[in-house]
């Protein structure tokens, strides 16, 4: 296992670190725990080498923060370091945060934690903690010892994430960001940004929720035709580590091979390792993956809201996801959450209202109606 410095906290971390988000252990494909194999799972990635943890209040029906904190006993807790996080939407007062945090460390078993993170926010989000008095609390138990380190993660745009990182003396930062991010939220601006400053950063969604995993045809030809032999997994996680702003990269495992194989990639990756052929090939990965966009919508909203509440954006999103990434629609989050809200194509009016106001003047009637046909 290979490790690295976190910027100016001087500490070090593995590049891999374990994401306990989706472990699932159920036949069925649903978010049951497997609690006895993902434990398995966790103390495996540990004795590899793995230092440092991620996990947050909320994920898997509140129960990942348990599973973690049975899976640190018998000295493992010792060996490791934890994130875990603080979601908005959960505390409104002082008295809250105290009752969550300690409420937290119950279910992880412990006295502290190493990475406290206030949970996906943006700019709406870093006032509203502001306003309650989130960072004097995190202050104050960074000074009792319940937190070591006061940390974001972040999904929102460049803008947004450069007010917050200036605003405040934060510990680490946590964004979304891979080859096919670079332009998207903090993007490469951010990470370069977070870097100057010396502030760590930590790598989700690194092959962007799988997507990046499994290439489609057009994109397994570049790699089959490179010199050297890597699975698309490793192409992904290798780029990340060539960054020197990036202390860890995160991945979740859901069976033990997984835990196997990324410990031999982190084992083999580093700093400035990649080539400037390797470096031509992930640009033409890009390409070849921007090449299966289906619409050119830029996703500016000029065309919201639809007065029969048609999500036009959403679905152009999905839409390109799922040609993007070779996916199965029922995957795509986005399009859950337009059925979910009954938000579909199937509510179009054709009043062309949108297609007055969009500024890339797209079709977008015929566009709806060809975006939905495909992912219904």
């Amino acid at each position: 296992m290979k490790y690295r410095t976190m910027g100016k906290l001087g500490i070090q971390t593995s590049a891999f670190g374990l994401g306990c988000m989706r472990f699932n252990g159920a036949a069925s494909g649903d978010s049951t725990i497997d609690e006895q194999k993902a434990i398995s799972l966790i103390r495996k990635a540990i004795d590899g080498g793995v230092t440092y943890l991620d996990t947050a209040y909320v994920y898997l029906g509140k129960t990942s923060e348990i599973v973690l904190g049975k899976a640190l006993q018998d000295g493992y807790r010792d060996r490791v370091t934890i994130a875990t996080k603080m979601p908005a939407e959960a505390v409104h007062n002082r008295a809250e945060m105290e009752a969550l945090l300690e409420e937290e460390l119950g279910k992880l078993q412990t006295d502290h934690i190493d990475f406290y993170l206030m949970h996906g926010i943006n700019k709406e989000k870093w006032e509203y903690f502001k306003s309650i008095g989130a960072p004097e609390f995190f202050d104050d138990m960074k000074k009792v010892g319940k937190i070591r380190y006061k940390c974001f993660s972040f999904h929102g745009s460049y803008e947004e994430f450069e007010y917050i990182i200036q605003d405040w003396d934060w510990d680490m930062v946590q964004i979304q960001y891979n080859y096919m991010d670079i332009n998207n939220q903090a993007g490469t601006k951010g990470l370069q940004l977070a870097g100057k400053l010396g502030i760590p950063v930590v790598i989700m969604e690194g092959l962007l929720g799988g997507r990046l995993a499994k290439a489609p045809s057009n994109v397994q030809a570049l790699y089959d035709a490179f010199p050297v032999k890597r699975s698309a997994v490793e192409w992904g996680f290798r780029w990340l580590c060539n960054h020197p702003e990036i202390a860890v990269v995160l991945s979740g495992c859901n069976e033990p091979e997984q835990i196997e194989e990324n410990l031999r990639i982190f084992d083999t990756v580093g700093i400035g390792i990649m080539t400037p052929e390797e470096e031509k090939l992930i640009e033409d990965v890009r390409a070849a993956y921007i090449s299966r966009t289906k619409i050119s919508c830029t996703g500016c909203r000029y065309c919201m809201p639809c007065s029969n509440g048609v999500n036009i954006p959403g679905i152009f999103s999905s839409w390109n996801n799922v040609s993007l990434y070779d996916i199965d629609p029922k995957w795509d989050w986005g399009l859950r959450m337009i059925r979910e809200h009954d938000a579909g194509a199937d509510h179009c009016i054709q009043c062309a209202a949108c297609e007055a106001a969009c500024p890339q003047h797209l079709s977008i009637i015929d566009g709806l109606q060809q975006a939905w046909a495909e992912l219904t």
